[in-house]
């Protein structure tokens, strides 16, 4: 089962989910459903904050390149890209496996999402000083 797949499946929580933003309160969630639907949401957040220090980064080490008047000096912007990809596929396998703690219940999209998220913000900020160095 894919992660997507994963945290979208809260029972049949998960069914109502694509269909229509239910009405929780994440600084008090009171059901399972609710802790998932929470931690679904911080990770969009974390993730939307990930994609937006990514594309920085990858802006500035893209002008890095064209400006590069040596061969040899270029190819940032292709060992960023080749970097995040190998970190996606680790982040998606690692929070898998978080997920075995509670595999087939209740609260393993919850613990999944959660992972994704905190491994995401904390992308995000070596991404943020990456982009500081240059």
């Amino acid at each position: 089962m894919g992660i997507a797949t994963l945290i979208a499946s809260v029972a049949p929580a998960g069914l109502v989910l694509a269909q229509s933003e239910p009405q929780v309160d994440c600084t008090a969630p009171q059901t399972q459903a609710d802790m998932t639907i929470c931690a679904s949401r911080d990770y969009d957040a974390a993730d939307k904050a990930l994609n937006t220090e990514y594309q920085s980064v990858r802006k500035i080490l893209a002008e890095r390149d064209s400006s590069a008047s040596d061969d040899a000096d270029k190819g940032a912007a292709k060992a960023l890209l080749a970097a995040q990809r190998a970190w996606i596929a680790y982040r998606d396998a690692n929070c898998e496996a978080v997920g075995y703690q509670a595999r087939g219940g209740t609260l393993e999209p919850m613990l999944v999402a959660s992972c994704l998220a905190d491994m995401s913000r904390k992308r995000a900020e070596e991404l943020k000083s990456l982009a500081e160095g240059f």
